[in-house]
């Protein structure tokens, strides 16, 4: 039984991907790199650990104890932790990789990470490859579909949501009346969603897509019920997600969460902007 390594942050997605990925037959060697991982993950997982993010050695350590070859890493976690005090005692590999970075964005840390993860003889595999029945397909998914505006909004926001993700910075817009209200930085998806609704006085769409230049191997972009209870919260009536290209997480609950508070869900492609 080959040996699978899940390196998980914050959500629901980790279990999802956990189980997966032994109905593929894995052994699942589970390493919680955050606080407040979903309590399923221990039960699921055939192995176990919590180690903080900022002890890369003992986390590459623990994956080649247990002969692991292939890694996947699933699950939020939020680059705010660099900045906040405590959150993260970098042990002196972690030092030594922050500091060779030129910069901070997403996709250079997070790149910098798979080649040190793949330097010490492991491959990071694609995230699709264990989710394919987590990515929606094209079309309205709930039963209530968007009105000519939300539909107007859901294709403006779509388009933002593609540049801002361009410019590696985030995946999440919120728009109102084709208008941008907030734009997802470090702060994260939910954060983003309150402040866009607060500004917006409700009745806004929120847009979450794929970036341009995504890879697959990390930080695809995912919605479930942690982000249609901050869309309730802040008045959202409506997401678009991008078709085979955004995982929604625990489908079921979700969709049924969305429906009990009157949001519409729609899955598009970008040929859908034409």
């Amino acid at each position: 039984m080959e040996t699978l390594g899940l390196l998980a942050g914050i959500g629901h997605l980790p279990v999802d991907v956990a189980h997966s990925a032994k109905e593929m037959g894995y052994k699942v060697v589970a390493i919680a790199v955050v606080a407040d991982t979903d309590p399923e993950l221990p039960e699921i997982a055939d192995v176990f650990y919590t180690i903080n993010v900022g002890k890369v050695g003992r986390i590459l350590q623990t994956l080649q104890q247990h002969g692991v070859k292939n890694v996947t890493m699933i699950g939020k976690v939020t680059k705010e932790v660099l900045y906040k005090n405590g959150a993260i005692i970098p042990d002196l590999i972690a030092i030594r990789l922050l500091a060779s970075l030129p910069d901070r964005k997403d996709d250079t840390v997070m790149n910098a990470l798979v080649k040190l993860i793949e330097d010490n003889g492991m491959h990071v595999m694609d995230q699709t490859v264990l989710v394919q029945p987590l990515l929606p397909e094209p079309g309205v998914l709930t039963r209530r579909k968007p009105t000519e505006q939300e539909w107007k909004d859901m294709q403006f926001g779509f388009r933002m949501a593609k540049e801002l993700g361009r410019l590696d910075i985030g995946q999440t817009v919120v728009v109102k009346n084709q208008a941008v209200m907030a734009l997802e930085a470090i702060e994260g998806t939910d954060a983003c969603i309150l402040r866009g609704g607060f500004l917006g006085k409700g009745g806004v769409i929120v847009a979450k897509t794929a970036k341009p230049a995504q890879d697959n191997r990390f930080d695809m972009p995912s919605v479930g019920t942690t982000t249609l209870t901050s869309m309730a919260y802040a008045g959202a009536t409506g997401i678009v997600i991008e078709a085979g290209r955004t995982l929604l997480v625990d489908r079921k609950h979700t969709l049924a969460m969305a429906e009990e508070k009157g949001i519409t869900i729609v899955s598009m492609t970008e040929s859908d902007l034409e």
